[in-house]
């Protein structure tokens, strides 16, 4: 049956690096049948009666868009970041509505689903835009950087020894511009599809126009903003490992099943998350709840959300335990 607007709201942050399952597999139409199997996991929680919101990751895709744009010099414009994340939101949302809306359809639900593009809102005055560290695009020569860097006002730095390549700033989000929309269409029993890549970067002028930045917000923490405003019930966010561990790769390696915020925080401080993989869903998550003390938070894979929920499997978060 579908589900009602005074149902449970989860929010699901699906990263980019899931549309592709190997380097073998990074076309369109494999991507989309990555975008397929995600679906039939997520039109279960719409079966068990949740209301979802569906946010996801582009850093491959915009990758992507970035190097065919690169390639194409001289033929065509460049393409600017900001609007690169606006064309991997149509293009990942359509394959996320067409698949989700397949499986709905399938199973004899009758919820809808909508892609929106979606903007959010950063500070002019971040840090971050003084000292952009997040890399983007093609590893290159020294020389094509800082030819391109000359030509197109990038910034530039060297990528762990392996080439140069563009940076850009990643600043903190504070408003999703669209979360009044989206809450609308989640009252009418839509699935959306929203904040794709943390949404396009938008400053907000003091007479409310906006206005995009070519930066990068973080997808896990543009998630748990919007689970905030939204007021989700929970945090959901799919990925590669069934559990959360500590001590991660040791012989010390421990799978941890319920995480209170204390202790979270905790082990995030001692550096038991990486940076790059872990560490940005823990933080994710610890700010969702504290925002949201009686919500809950769920890092597991796509397969086993279902288990998950009845609290077989997966690592919990929760204010306190």
């Amino acid at each position: 049956m579908a589900s009602s607007p005074t149902s449970r709201l989860a929010l699901v942050a699906v990263g980019g690096n899931a549309l592709i399952r190997s380097k073998q597999e990074e076309s369109l139409r494999q991507q989309y049948d990555a975008v397929s199997q995600t679906a039939e996991h997520v039109v279960s929680l719409i079966g068990a009666g949740w209301r979802v919101v569906l946010t996801h990751g582009n850093g491959p895709q915009v990758g992507f868009i970035l190097r065919r744009s690169e390639i194409a010099e001289g033929e065509v414009p460049i393409v600017p970041l900001d609007f690169a994340v606006g064309d991997t939101q149509g293009a990942i949302g359509f394959m996320f509505q067409n698949a989700l809306g397949n499986v709905l359809r399938k199973r004899g639900l009758k919820t809808a689903v909508v892609a929106l593009v979606t903007q959010t809102v950063v500070s002019a005055d971040d840090a971050a835009f003084n000292a952009p560290d997040k890399p983007i695009g093609t590893l290159m020569a020294r020389s094509d950087a800082e030819r391109l860097a000359a030509k197109l006002g990038w910034r530039i730095a060297e990528d762990s020894g392996r080439g140069w390549r563009r940076v850009v700033a990643s600043p903190r989000p504070l408003r999703v511009v669209e979360s009044p929309i989206i809450r609308q269409l989640l009252d009418q029993e839509v699935l959306v599809v929203a904040c794709g890549g943390g949404g396009i970067a938008v400053v907000e002028h003091a007479d409310g126009s906006l206005h995009s930045v070519e930066a990068v917000i973080d997808k896990d923490r543009a998630s748990a903003l919007l689970a905030i405003e939204l007021n989700a019930d929970l945090l959901l966010i799919p990925t590669g490992v069934e559990r959360v561990a500590i001590h991660f790769g040791t012989p010390q390696q421990r799978w941890l099943d319920k995480l209170a915020l204390e202790e979270a925080e905790q082990l995030l401080r001692e550096g038991q998350f990486g940076a790059g993989s872990m560490g940005p869903k823990v933080e994710a998550m610890l700010t969702y709840l504290r925002q949201r003390p009686g919500g809950r938070g769920l890092i597991t894979t796509p397969e086993a959300i279902g288990h998950a929920l009845q609290g077989e499997t997966g690592t919990h978060f929760l204010s306190s335990v």
